[in-house]
C-alpha cells in the first residue's frame, strides 16, 4: 500500500500536471480566437476585442517562419494579458515602427521558441493594415531583470522579445531574462536614441 506522504506527493504531482495542461491550453486557445479578432481587425479597420470582456485586443501578427511560429501580440504585458498571448510593452515603440519595441511573453507557453532561435533569424511582424515588416535576429544576451534597460529609441526600426530564463526552470519567475534583439531587413526613419526603457518583470 502507499504511504501517505506517497498519496499526497501523488495528489501534488496530479494538481501541479492538471494546473500546467490548464494554462497550456488556456493559451492556445487563446491564440484560435486572437486570430479570429485579428481577422475582424483587418476586415473592418477597427479593433476587435476577441471575447466581450476582454481589456486588450491584437495589435499584431508575430510570425517565425524557420519554426512555423504564428502568434497574434496583444496591446499591454500585464499577467491578464500574458495569460492569453505576448504582449507589447507600454512606453515602448510602436510596432513597425523607427524605435524599439518590445514584446514580452511566457517562457513555457509562447515564447517557448525562442530558445531555438538563431542569430540571422527572420522574423516578421504583420500590422493591421496588412503590411508586413521583416527582421533579422541580431543579439541574444542573457541578463538579470534587476539591471534590464533597454533603449526606446534606436537608429533602426528594432524588435525586442524579453522573457524569462531559464527556459526549464521549475520555479517561475527568477531574476533572468532572455532577450532576443532584431533589426528591421529594410531600416526606416530613424530617431535619436536616449531615452531608455526599464526591463520587465
Amino acid at each position: 500500500m502507499l504511504s501517505g506522504a506517497a498519496v499526497a506527493l501523488l495528489v501534488a504531482g496530479g494538481v501541479s500536471f492538471a494546473s500546467g495542461a490548464y494554462l497550456y491550453g488556456k493559451a492556445h486557445v487563446g491564440q484560435w480566437l486572437l486570430h479570429r479578432a485579428w481577422a475582424r481587425t483587418q476586415a473592418s479597420g477597427r479593433p476587435a476585442r476577441p471575447w466581450p470582456w476582454a481589456d486588450t485586443q491584437p495589435i499584431a501578427r508575430l510570425m517565425v517562419p524557420r519554426q512555423r511560429v504564428d502568434l497574434l501580440v496583444l496591446a499591454g504585458a500585464s499577467g491578464r494579458t500574458l495569460a492569453w498571448g505576448p504582449g507589447h510593452l507600454d512606453g515602448s515603440a510602436a510596432i513597425g515602427v523607427a524605435g524599439n519595441a518590445v514584446l514580452s511573453a511566457h517562457r513555457d507557453t509562447h515564447f517557448r521558441f525562442l530558445a531555438r532561435v538563431a542569430i540571422g533569424d527572420r522574423l516578421v511582424v504583420e500590422r493591421a493594415d496588412g503590411r508586413r515588416l521583416a527582421y533579422r535576429v541580431r543579439d541574444i544576451a542573457i541578463v538579470d531583470a534587476r539591471e534590464l534597460a533597454m533603449p526606446r529609441d534606436t537608429e533602426y526600426p528594432t524588435l525586442t522579445l524579453v522573457t524569462c530564463y531559464p527556459f526549464d526552470a521549475l520555479v517561475p519567475g527568477g531574476p533572468l531574462r532572455y532577450v532576443v534583439s532584431a533589426e528591421a531587413d529594410a531600416p526606416a526613419a530613424t530617431s535619436a536614441q536616449g531615452r531608455q526603457i526599464k526591463g520587465t518583470g
